[in-house]
C-alpha cells in the first residue's frame, strides 16, 4: 500500500525557518521528564521504512549546505527534487522533477515506491495537500514561538478534515502530531 507524508519540523507558532531560511534553532536545550527518547537504533530503524523522498529546490540547497558539515542526511534512498532551475546532483539516488505532480505521483512514486515522505517545503507541502496527493502530515513541534519566519500551512486556501493518528511527546520537549488527511 502506498503512503505519501508530508514531514514538517515547526515552531509552535506553526514558522519552519525564520525570515533568512534558518534553522538553528532546532537545537533547543529544552528537557521534558515524560517523553520518550529515541535511541540511535531506533531512528535508523523507522529511516529504513521510507523509500523515497520528496523535496523543493530550496530544501535540497540547504540541505546540500548542511551535508558539508554532517553528512546528506537521507543516505542512499532515492530522493526526487521538483525544481524548474539546474541544480548540482553529484549523487546517483537523487534526480530532478519539472512537472505535473499528479503524473509524478501516480505513474512514477506509487508504481514503485510504498513509503514517500515530502521533507520540504511549504509551497510544495501546500501543493501536495491542495491536489489530495498527500495521506498524512507529520508536524514535529520544537519548544520555541519564533513570531515570525516562514510559516508551514501557507495559503491552502481550502479546508481539509483530518483524523489524528499519534501523538507523540519527546524528552527534548518536541511533540509530534501525526494525522491522516481525510479524502
Amino acid at each position: 500500500m502506498f503512503n505519501l507524508t508530508i514531514h514538517m519540523v515547526s515552531s509552535l507558532d506553526g514558522y519552519i525557518a525564520k525570515k533568512d531560511n534558518s534553522i538553528s534553532w532546532f537545537e533547543t536545550s529544552d528537557s521534558y521528564e515524560n517523553g520518550i527518547n529515541i535511541t540511535e537504533q531506533e531512528a535508523a530503524e523507522f529511516l529504513k521504512k521510507i523509500d523515497c523522498y520528496i523535496m523543493g529546490s530550496r530544501t535540497y540547497e540547504h540541505a546540500l549546505e548542511l551535508s558539508k558539515s554532517y553528512g546528506w542526511i537521507y543516505g542512499d534512498v532515492p530522493t526526487v527534487v521538483l525544481t524548474h532551475r539546474e541544480l548540482p546532483v553529484d549523487r546517483q539516488n537523487i534526480e530532478t522533477y519539472s512537472g505535473d505532480l499528479n503524473k509524478l505521483v501516480n505513474e512514477r512514486l506509487k508504481p514503485n515506491y510504498k513509503n514517500v515522505w515530502l521533507v520540504g517545503g511549504a509551497e510544495l507541502s501546500r501543493d501536495f495537500i491542495r491536489l489530495n496527493l498527500a495521506d498524512e502530515i507529520r508536524q514535529s513541534i520544537l519548544p520555541i514561538i519564533l513570531g515570525d519566519g516562514i510559516p508551514f500551512f501557507d495559503q491552502i486556501r481550502q479546508e481539509k478534515a483530518l483524523h489524528l493518528k499519534n501523538v507523540t511527546a519527546h524528552s527534548s520537549g518536541m511533540v509530534e502530531l501525526c494525522y491522516e488527511i481525510k479524502k
